[in-house]
């Protein structure tokens, strides 16, 4: 009998709130993450807007010489995580479950594009001398999945997913198929990102890829809306523990929900624009229902990519239409990422 995945762990650090009760407050609540930015001044850019995490505290969870040593996209996967950890009642009792077989997958687009950003100024303006020698290790991509297996001695699977903005779903996605495949009895699998950047900003206003609402910051991220005019760029961090059903059984966890099938795809299309027909969304769709034992009639809700640009809410609509057929009219289809980024 397939090993069976259940969620026992939550933790969130967003654009509206630095946990999880907070955030899904701010999401029922209809409340925009979205404000001016104010990472950077952004006097020179069309985009001065943007989802940034607000009041975060990293002393939370970390002392003072890791905040320095760790990017910001490190510090909020910290945070996100240990508080997953401790939701899932793991904290106190790691010393009741075989470490070999927890691991850690956390995704990210860019890794620590701001300690980039900061020793590329350092360099040209100020020479080698002033590059951190904590550079490489607070920039690499996969530096939060490594310091979280650090943090709680955890020695299974560890490794980090790049894929823009699937990052974060494909890292729960090898979760659930190392659990499945018996390799690993918990994963603490989700994302990070830190991108508010004025190279990251800089690039996608230059792609013409976001919304340029500068007057109104709170609507500018509006999926499938015919005024849509582009996406708005956002920080934050979210890990799940996963764990094999009986396993979390055996040991009284709570039990959020179970993972029940997935899919992978790619559309080789284009760098930028997805197909118009949604023939790779099309595709994983069928496959994560096919791996779930789930019919189309049976889904009640499709939490869109919704990224409010012309192209890609519009194959996304193809693609949904195409895979449900009359259903899809039933379904309850949007997307959270108008209030989070």
């Amino acid at each position: 009998m397939a090993r069976r995945v259940a969620i026992t762990g939550l933790g969130l650090v967003t654009p509206l709130g630095n946990t999880v009760q907070s955030t899904w407050e701010g999401l029922i609540a209809g409340r925009s993450g979205a404000g001016p930015i104010t990472r950077f001044d952004p006097v020179q850019s069309p985009v001065k807007f943007a989802c940034e995490v607000k009041g975060f505290d990293p002393a939370q969870y970390l002392d003072k010489k890791e905040i320095r040593r760790y990017d910001r996209f490190t510090q909020f996967a910290i945070g996100a995580g240990e508080q997953a950890v401790t939701d899932a009642c793991l904290a106190s009792n790691w010393d009741k479950v075989d470490l070999k077989r927890v691991g850690v997958i956390i995704g990210t687009g860019t890794g620590g594009l701001q300690t980039f950003e900061d020793n590329c100024r350092a360099l040209f303006e100020k020479g080698p001398s002033r590059v951190s020698p904590f550079f490489v290790p607070m920039y690499m991509p996969n530096v939060a999945a490594a310091l979280l297996s650090m943090r709680y001695g955890v020695k299974g699977p560890n490794y980090c997913t790049v894929s823009a903005c699937a990052s974060s779903a494909h890292s729960v996605a090898d979760a659930v198929v190392l659990i499945r495949n018996d390799d690993a009895d918990i994963m603490l699998a989700g994302g990070a990102e830190a991108a508010i950047t004025p190279l990251a900003v800089a690039s996608f206003a230059n792609m013409k890829a976001l919304s340029e609402r500068n007057d109104d910051p709170a609507t500018a991220s509006r999926p499938f809306d015919k005024d849509r005019d582009g996406f708005v760029m956002g920080d934050g961090a979210a890990v799940l523990i996963l764990e094999e059903w009986e396993h979390a059984r055996r040991r009284g966890a709570k039990i959020y929900a179970e993972v029940a099938g997935y899919g992978m795809t790619a559309d080789a299309y284009h760098i930028t624009a997805p197909a118009p027909d949604g023939a790779g969304a099309q595709d994983a769709m069928r496959l994560a229902m096919k791996d779930g034992g789930i019919r189309p009639e049976q889904v009640g809700y499709v939490n869109a990519h919704g990224t409010s640009t012309p192209y890609g809410d519009a194959a996304e609509t193809a693609a949904v239409k195409a895979v449900f057929g009359p259903h899809a009219k039933k379904l309850v289809f949007g997307s959270t990422k108008s209030m989070s980024r």
